[in-house]
């Protein structure tokens, strides 16, 4: 490492120490009220569309009468409703019940399940633990963990409810057991949905496997109803021993499958820009060992302000000079933080002292420090909170079977060896993380063995603006999507991701099926859901600019930014691409 590499490493490790002296702001409630209605926000405070959720009132139910009484409300009257968690992360806009195009005026409601999270009955003769919707997965985890059992598939990031989670396919990494996907270990499900007049205009259904209705409530998308309690199946307490092994990426597209069949939580972060892939050794271990290490991952960690500002700042200056020198300098520097600090494990609930790092499941699976703290904490927060100049970012995540996935790792090399250095935007954050989730009976969840990979890179303050290597992440995301024919995660993604997703799943027809049956009125659809089941892709704009936010795929060089040298070209690798490239020429849609 060069030398001023090593100084920007060791200032930022300055930094990260001074950050765990101080308190975290905690995040902000993605629901907020006047007397003349609501907005609702996700937490990154930017929707695909940037703009806010508008609705008429919000109600927050504390039990399941009430969320029953709340979903009568909504059917009897027809209005519009969606549920929604006090985390709110989903980068899609599934959690609005906007109104249809047309019908600007219609009332519409958002049931919040933030006070909707008292209960959590854990059934220890049968390995089990019954949550309440509203229940946080930090919560849920601990309980279950003081009752010495575990649940064995947790997402990464744990700011997300009992309700959400499952709704929206949430993962970790295993082709293991039942797999790495939470919805695979959920065998009950009680959803508040639709009902007669005569039954009240709501009931609750309680779903448990073998029933017709129980694999299409496991991965909902909120489409159906309401959720009110999760049944999780749990596992006797273990422990997991992690290893980071940061190495040369070659090879990575032929050694992927058999290090997730060697290690029970195994993932891969590759960083294509400094040719570098770190494999996670990681595997259960025995109760008794030794071992009290927690997973407390770098980026879910509170950050001083001025920290993200900071980065913030040189990612913008980075962008409007076009340098993408400045960046590959961060990627560097980051990356050796991440191997100098294991990447946020800790031996002794504080420092990393040296490999393996050996702790309780529950404290391994997932993290989220930077969501816990006091109301009036004011010097640090989640680097991408919405109240400060701070980190910005695209999230493009593609779920691909197993046998594919190869061929566009290859792919994706080609187009890295043309210029290593335009990679480094991604490389800053967390590289390509790579992740695997098992085959599952869920109607919208994977049909196959699959692998994940997850990708972000910088987001401009303006939608107009188009940011550096615009063509390259263009070019991956289509290929995989439309090439390789990967699914999005139902979380996560720009709008072009979602293009024809309905063709992608062989049970997308069953699940349809049930939304009829379950939500004959539509008080549980929204524009959003509209689109993904009629299939007419109304989401994907032909507009001036609109495929700078992936709002469409380029066909004419206006839906670009030809004022500042962006225009439709053809892919360098993926011949099918269109993307916008920096040119100096004054049009190119010819090419």
């Amino acid at each position: 490492m060069a030398k001023s590499e090593k100084m920007v490493c060791y200032i930022f490790i300055l930094l990260w120490r001074l950050t765990l002296l101080t308190n975290a702001k905690p995040p902000p409630n993605p629901i907020q009220c006047t007397q003349t209605g609501c907005t609702l926000q996700n937490s990154y405070g930017l929707w695909p569309d940037r703009t806010d959720c508008h609705v008429s009132s919000a109600v927050h139910p504390s039990t399941e009468e009430e969320l029953r009484s709340a979903v009568a409300y909504a059917v009897k009257n027809k209005i519009r409703a969606k549920a929604v968690s006090k985390f709110s992360h989903t980068i899609p806009k599934f959690a609005c019940p906007g109104p249809p195009a047309g019908r600007l005026n219609q009332s519409t409601i958002l049931i919040s399940t933030e006070r909707y999270s008292a209960d959590i009955t854990v059934d220890v003769a049968n390995r089990a633990v019954t949550a309440d919707a509203g229940v946080g997965l930090r919560a849920l985890i601990d309980r279950v963990e003081g009752e010495g059992l575990s649940l064995a598939a947790a997402p990464y990031w744990e700011g997300v409810s009992v309700g959400g989670v499952i709704s929206t396919a949430a993962h970790g990494s295993s082709w293991w057991g039942k797999g790495g996907a939470v919805h695979d270990h959920v065998v009950g499900v009680r959803l508040v949905v639709a009902a007669k007049e005569s039954e009240g205009f709501a009931k609750v259904l309680d779903l448990r496997e073998g029933d017709p209705l129980f694999n299409a409530a496991k991965v909902s998308l909120g489409m159906l109803g309401v959720i009110s309690k999760v049944t999780f199946s749990l596992e006797q307490g273990f422990k997991r021993s992690i290893t980071f092994n940061f190495t040369n990426d070659n090879g990575i597209e032929d050694e992927f499958m058999d290090h997730a069949k060697k290690h029970e939580f195994g993932d891969i972060q590759w960083y294509p820009s400094q040719h570098t892939a770190v494999y996670r050794y990681d595997d259960r271990i025995s109760l008794n060992s030794s071992g009290d290490g927690v997973n407390d991952f770098l980026g879910f960690q509170s950050a001083l302000d001025i920290v993200s500002k900071t980065v913030r700042s040189s990612e913008k200056a980075a962008e409007k000079t076009k340098s993408v020198d400045a960046k590959c300098a961060l990627a560097s520097s980051f990356l050796a933080f991440k191997k100098l600090s294991a990447n946020g494990l800790k031996n002794n609930k504080l420092l990393f002292t040296g490999y393996p790092v050996i702790g309780h499941q529950g404290k391994m699976q997932t993290s989220g420090s930077c969501l816990y703290s006091p109301e009036t904490s004011k010097s640090s927060t989640c680097p991408w909170d919405p109240r400060i100049d701070g980190l910005s970012f695209y999230e493009s995540t593609a779920i691909f079977p197993a046998p594919k996935f190869a061929n566009f790792i290859r792919n994706v090399k080609k187009l890295r060896d043309i210029n290593p250095k335009n990679f480094c935007g991604a490389d800053m954050y967390n590289g390509f993380l790579i992740r695997f989730i098992k085959k599952s009976e869920a109607y919208l969840g994977q049909t196959e063995d699959s692998v994940v990979v997850d990708f972000n890179y910088f987001r401009a303050d303006e939608k107009s603006t188009p940011r550096l290597n615009q063509d390259v992440y263009e070019e991956i995301e289509q290929m995989a999507f439309f090439k390789y024919g990967a699914k999005p995660h139902w979380a996560k993604n720009r709008n072009v991701a979602f293009i024809g997703v309905w063709r992608k799943y062989v049970n997308f027809g069953k699940f349809v099926r049930a939304k009829n049956v379950l939500d004959p009125e539509r008080v549980f659809s929204s524009d959003w859901s509209d689109e993904i089941l009629v299939g007419e892709n109304g989401f994907v704009k032909n507009e001036d600019g609109c495929a700078l936010e992936g709002q469409c795929i380029c066909s004419e060089d206006r839906h670009c930014s030809p004022k500042n040298g962006y225009y439709c070209q053809g892919g360098l690798v993926y011949d099918g691409a269109r993307v916008c490239r920096y040119s100096t020429k004054s049009s190119s849609s010819a090419n």
